[in-house]
């Protein structure tokens, strides 16, 4: 995962070597197992708790489509996603590339965070792959309620495993700009990342129901005629790097006691 120089869209190379990645096991450490899903951590830089994170989930009774269209449909990821505090499209670049925006929550007492990345994709017989890294754009500059993360190279690989039944790989590796606290890396490893991935499956499963229910036609990631998007030039975006953006030390930070325990994974999905 070494960091870009100059902002591309994604070829077959980049998608074959971040599957590769997702196969990997070398110098990774597992973190969490149980009921279906694993979460490994490889520390990069201890010091400024700069890691990576791999979850592997089974899905059963989810087709490898369906997990595809879930990650795609930015409506349905504000039903499901409790995380997200704003998301949207800023504009297509290619038929399989697009600019969009995602903040979202993070443990209390930290700041919120936000980032602007280029995401592509690409279906691969009966897999999938959906990636993204952070870029600058001219008229979306960092928020002064949100820190601007960094997603070095960050994607989904879905497996099929027939017509019902699927397997999905998350790779993160994510600057979070600033120093943060140990445990914030654990919980993201042990909690947060399992939660976020059963949570997933859930809205997998009420997917195609609730699809069926709005605008169900409607999916420009498969049909690109249907994308209302603006187009976005390459030459508008640059890349965002870490050391450009304001450091945030938030390392002395505790983790608040209303925060600590498991919250509900019973969340649903209208």
């Amino acid at each position: 995962m070494s960091a870009r120089e100059a902002v591309q869209v994604p070829d077959d190379r980049d998608f074959s070597g971040f599957r590769a990645e997702c196969e990997a096991a070398a110098g990774w450490s597992l973190t969490y197992s149980k009921a279906g899903v694993a979460v490994w951590v490889q520390l990069l830089e201890p010091d400024k708790s700069l890691h990576r994170i791999k979850c592997k989930m089974e899905c059963k009774d989810v087709a490898a489509e369906t997990l595809y269209d879930v990650l795609h449909d930015i409506e349905y990821r504000k039903k499901w996603d409790t995380n997200v505090i704003e998301t949207f499209d800023i504009g297509k670049l290619t038929v399989n590339a697009d600019v969009g925006y995602y903040a979202w929550k993070c443990p209390k007492p930290l700041k919120n965070r936000d980032v602007i990345t280029l995401r592509s994709w690409l279906p691969m017989g009966t897999d999938y792959i959906i990636m993204n890294y952070s870029v600058k754009h001219p008229k979306y500059p960092p928020r002064k309620d949100m820190v601007r993360a960094v997603s070095i190279l960050t994607g989904y690989w879905i497996q099929g495993k027939g017509a019902t039944n699927c397997a999905l790989t998350y790779l993160a590796q994510v600057d979070p700009k600033g120093s943060l606290p140990k445990w914030v890396v654990n919980k993201s490893s042990q909690f947060l990342a399992p939660k976020a991935m059963k949570k997933m499956y859930k809205a997998c499963l009420k997917y195609p129901d609730w699809k069926l229910k709005h605008n169900p036609h409607f999916k420009p990631w498969l049909f690109p005629e249907q994308s209302t998007l603006p187009t976005v030039a390459l030459s508008e975006l640059s890349i965002q790097h870490a050391d450009s953006l304001e450091h945030i030390d938030e390392s002395a930070l505790s983790e608040t006691k209303d925060d600590r325990g498991e919250a509900s994974d019973e969340d649903s999905v209208n």
